[in-house]
């Protein structure tokens, strides 16, 4: 037991007193509480252990530091409130730090902390979370593995910290990872560990074998318990968890191979957009596919393998070539294409579309500058590159660089660029509209919100997904949402394009259901420059009568 000599009077009951004193056993550091005679009337049990002595009744704090310490001292005559920090070397060679804080209610409290034990436990503990880092998981893990403990390892990652981050700064951030460490860990047992590893990542190691349905229940309470709502520091945040899970099999040798099975579960969760993944060896082969295509992209930009086909919108009462939508296409050295469906989720995801943007962005200006007939080119924007905060600049910069008027520049963007901070993305969009460029509204009727953007934002166009369009031959639903779209953008002053027009009947339908422009291969396919200028030349040469 702590030795405790001639309590001090306590006012409170004896019972909270009991209470408070005996928490202090369950510290880690040991804790004296001396009074202002320097006479030490309470010890933890780290403090007996620390100092290897039994209770003798009013033992002075000088005396019981002659015992074992050999070097330094703490001094407690200093200022009043100014507590005292200093080292000690004890006879077993042993540094311990102590820090003497005064008490309100009179003494002091002195924390002794072995220097050491402070420093292995600072190599295997998160700074922000005090969980175990990666490398206590990893040893963990290695003995799990050698004890046959046939382990459950999840993987578990949180989207939109980033922004939160981002958005609220670094102590919001940090307040809000201890909040997940703390739901986290409500789920592990005494054997299990729980770690954080990187950025809204973290790693739970469940040191027993589990069945395929134990584990399945349990990674679900992870996600529904991780992605509540959490109250920090007066905000309300949200967050989305993911899991991925490895479970035990003999082609496991490493802790690596565990980490990685489940890191590639997460992201194959993340890329699903589900709560729950478990690692197939199919995640695997996918990943390497992926490293490679990731190599191979960044040395098309290198080698500049990139170049943009243009695909007109016809204005549907005229039936002339309104703009031009650029479109980003990869020539590979043997000539074949790769589609933008495969390399545009790796661009975003390795922040390659940033660079790969702004070539675009500067090539589809120039192009459109020497245009003989002033058409439009559209230029997409990845919600990456709109989250850029040098994206006006960029803009700015590229309709200087090819001296192309603003207006004649339109920018469109998805649902997906608008889902986070609404008010910096209205500011962005303002910023973009001041320039004289335009706006427009990509593959409309696809996101759950998209009516909520068109009253912050006065957009110049609508793009009405091409999903829609291809079912209007035969679908009422969608005859009645592209007809619904179009009434909204005409009383609303929004011009609308039917995008993925491929028949006469779509082209029929579209035009009667009051449509602007049309783009689609019945109306153009994508063209090379020098094919789009040939294209507005002669409608150069109509309007001149030559």
């Amino acid at each position: 037991m702590p030795f405790e000599i001639e309590r001090a009077p306590d006012k409170r009951s004896s019972h909270s007193s009991v209470s408070e004193r005996e928490a202090l056993n369950y510290l880690s550091s040991a804790v004296l509480l001396v009074d202002e005679d320097g006479i030490v009337r309470f010890a933890n049990m780290q403090s007996r252990d620390l100092f290897a002595c039994e209770a003798h009744p009013g033992v002075a704090l000088s005396t019981l530091l002659q015992t074992r310490v050999v070097s330094g001292m703490i001094d407690l005559a200093g200022p009043k409130g100014t507590g005292c920090d200093t080292s000690l070397r004890f006879t077993d060679g042993r540094s311990v730090w102590a820090a003497a804080r005064p008490v309100p209610s009179g003494g002091w409290s002195i924390v002794f902390q072995d220097v050491r034990m402070a420093l292995a436990q600072a190599e295997t503990t998160d700074p922000v979370t005090l969980l175990a880092n990666r490398a206590c998981l990893s040893s963990t893990l290695t003995a799990a593995i050698g004890a046959a403990c046939d382990p459950v390892l999840f993987a578990v990652g949180l989207d939109r910290f980033r922004h939160v981050k981002d958005a609220l700064g670094h102590e919001i951030g940090d307040a809000l990872l201890r909040r997940v460490a703390e739901r986290l860990t409500s789920l592990a047992d005494s054997c299990d560990l729980a770690a954080r590893v990187g950025d809204g990542e973290f790693l739970l190691l469940k040191a027993r074998a589990m069945d395929a349905g134990e584990t399945t229940a349990l990674a679900d309470r992870i996600v529904d318990l991780l992605s509540r709502t959490y109250a920090v520091e007066g905000q309300m945040l949200n967050v989305v968890a993911h899991v991925g899970v490895a479970m035990a099999c003999r082609e496991i040798a490493t802790p690596e191979d565990y980490i990685k099975r489940a890191d590639l579960a997460l992201a194959q969760a993340r890329s699903d957009g589900v709560g729950v993944r478990f690692y197939e060896p199919v995640l695997a082969e996918r990943m390497e596919v992926r490293r490679r295509l990731e190599l191979d992209l960044r040395r098309a930009l290198a080698l500049k393998q990139f170049e943009l086909a243009y695909q007109p919108q016809i204005h549907l009462e005229s039936g002339t070539i309104g703009g031009f939508e650029a479109l980003l296409r990869w020539r590979q050295a043997d000539g074949s294409f790769v589609s933008p469906a495969d390399f545009i989720p790796i661009a975003e995801e390795t922040g390659l579309i940033l660079p790969i943007g702004e070539w675009v962005l500067r090539s589809a200006c120039q192009a459109a500058a020497h245009w003989s007939h002033p058409a439009v080119v559209a230029v997409n924007l990845s919600p990456v590159q709109f989250r850029n905060r040098g994206l006006t600049q960029n803009v700015v910069a590229a309709l200087a660089h090819a001296g192309l008027p603003p207006e004649r520049l339109e920018l469109e963007i998805t649902e997906g660029a608008l889902l986070e901070d609404t008010e910096a993305v209205i500011a962005t969009l303002k910023s973009l509209r001041s320039l004289g460029v335009k706006v427009s509204m990509d593959d409309f009727g696809t996101g759950y919100s998209s009516l909520s953007y068109l009253r912050k934002f006065p957009f110049d166009k609508i793009k009405i997904d091409q999903s829609f369009v291809r079912e209007l031959e035969h679908d009422a639903e969608a005859r009645a949402i592209v007809r619904t779209i179009a009434a909204l953008g005409s009383s609303l002053g929004i011009k609308i394009t039917a995008e993925g027009v491929e028949t006469q009947g779509q082209l029929e339908e579209v035009r009667s259901h009051g449509c602007d422009y049309v783009q689609g291969y019945l109306t153009g396919r994508p063209m090379d420059d020098a094919a789009a200028r040939a294209s507005l030349a002669r409608i150069e040469d109509r309007v001149h009568g030559t």
